[in-house]
């Protein structure tokens, strides 16, 4: 099988979309994220999945595109989201209301009457406040709201501390210990049903001993609960399979779904799991321009129009992402360079320490693995336009979100009269 992004006539392309010509269309940066790429990956996970009964649900918040989630959709993913937006991105994308899972460490009312009205398959709910909430919501509506509760089990990820969230520390959850005292507080409550345990240990996670460590204590819990006559017919596991950015081994798939069989597999549960980075992480790239060449006294400073504002995950989480030039001009230079934005922050930087082929001013560069957490975490920061996303099938292409204009970006202010009418006495 061809790789989604491929050197072909001595450039890059996605799928059979030449992405120089794409630059030139429709200006950079870009994202770029090629459709086959997250139906392989979707597929691949499926098929290891699948005979165990386990229901594949897209973590939203990795790329909230509608685009994305229907591609995802189409493939057969449900949709796990964090939020009322992310509920209205997953129904407008064609994902089944029932097929949602409303997880998130703190919902507000609205949400989850929103929610409730939507119809959606269950609230993953994190502490006993937010029950005590979503009950009194539910019976305002005159409803019943399906629950599942999230158990912290203190299982450490080994991944960033910034995106761990199995630990005692973190803020997710409920200690699973407190499981029993959950479900007894629930079966008083009228407006929930509660049936379900879940989890999510967090992200990017490459090696998988710490999934059977969680996956055993629910497994021991559901038990217990069992025995002290508390129906418990559904587990979600939760997602943060990692992928391959640099070294790291991917996880291998047919030894994860071993893991799900020999730890739940057999409790007669309904079993779903929430894959978000591993599906579209290595589905997109983010295309950007040199605009400068910095020589220094160690390295070279490679300046492209694209910034820590189009991608903050190497600022914020010390992330690599491999970066390769569209058209290399031979082999790799002897002297590193940091390739960097034209953001005012000396944290601005899309890689460091880099040895690249020669770049000039006008070429074009890839940075890669930039289809999660990429786009969905832009900003406008310095007053910088939000960068287009494109989506790529085969030989067509689709702007699925334009490029936003200055004059958008203007006319997201409104300056008051006293600013502008200069007839009102500012001093009355």
């Amino acid at each position: 099988m061809t790789p989604a992004f491929h050197d072909r006539d001595g450039g890059l392309f996605a799928e059979d979309v030449d992405l120089t010509a794409l630059a030139e269309a429709v200006g950079t940066p870009f994202f770029c994220y090629s459709s086959a790429a997250m139906t392989d990956r979707y597929k691949a996970l499926a098929a290891v999945l699948d005979p165990l009964g386990v229901d594949i649900l897209f973590a939203v918040k990795a790329n909230s595109n509608q685009a994305v989630i229907a591609t995802l959709a189409a493939a057969g993913a449900g949709a796990d989201v964090v939020s009322e937006g992310e509920i209205r991105q997953a129904l407008a994308a064609g994902v089944p209301a029932r097929r949602i899972v409303f997880a998130g460490v703190a919902k507000t009312a609205a949400e989850m009457a929103f929610a409730l009205e939507a119809g959606i398959g269950q609230f993953n709910v994190e502490s006993f406040a937010e029950l005590t909430m979503l009950d009194a919501v539910a019976r305002e509506m005159g409803r019943v709201a399906p629950v599942g509760l999230r158990v912290n089990p203190d299982v450490d990820a080994g991944t960033h501390e910034k995106i761990t969230t199995g630990r005692k520390e973190n803020k997710f959850g409920v200690d699973i210990a407190a499981a029993p005292a959950f479900f007894a507080a629930a079966a008083d409550m009228a407006g929930v049903d509660a049936r379900s345990m879940s989890l999510h240990i967090g992200s990017q996670i490459t090696q998988l001993e710490p999934f059977e460590r969680a996956y055993r204590g629910l497994r021991e819990m559901t038990l217990a609960l069992r025995a002290a006559g508390v129906t418990i017919d559904h587990l979600d596991l939760g997602g943060g399979l990692g992928i391959v950015y640099a070294d790291e081994t991917a996880p291998d798939l047919n030894q994860y779904a071993r893991i799900v069989r020999d730890t739940v597999g057999d409790l007669g549960c309904r079993l779903s799991v929430e894959p978000g980075r591993f599906l579209v992480g290595n589905a997109g790239i983010l295309v950007c321009q040199v605009i400068l060449v910095k020589p220094g006294e160690t390295r070279d400073f490679i300046f492209t129009d694209g910034a820590m504002n189009d991608l903050i995950r190497p600022t914020l989480y010390e992330a690599y992402h491999a970066i390769r030039p569209l058209r290399p001009r031979g082999p790799a230079q002897a002297r590193p360079a940091d390739i960097v934005g034209p953001v005012c922050e000396s944290g601005d930087y899309l890689g460091k320490g880099r040895y690249l082929p020669t770049l000039e001013v006008g070429d074009l560069v890839a940075v890669m693995g930039a289809g999660a957490y990429g786009a969905v975490m832009a900003s406008t920061y310095n007053s910088r336009p939000l960068a287009p996303e494109v989506l790529v099938a085969g030989a067509r292409h689709h702007v699925i979100r334009p490029r936003l204009s200055y004059a958008e970006l203007l006319a997201r202010d409104s300056v008051p009269l006293w600013l502008t009418d200069q007839t009102v006495d500012h001093g009355a």
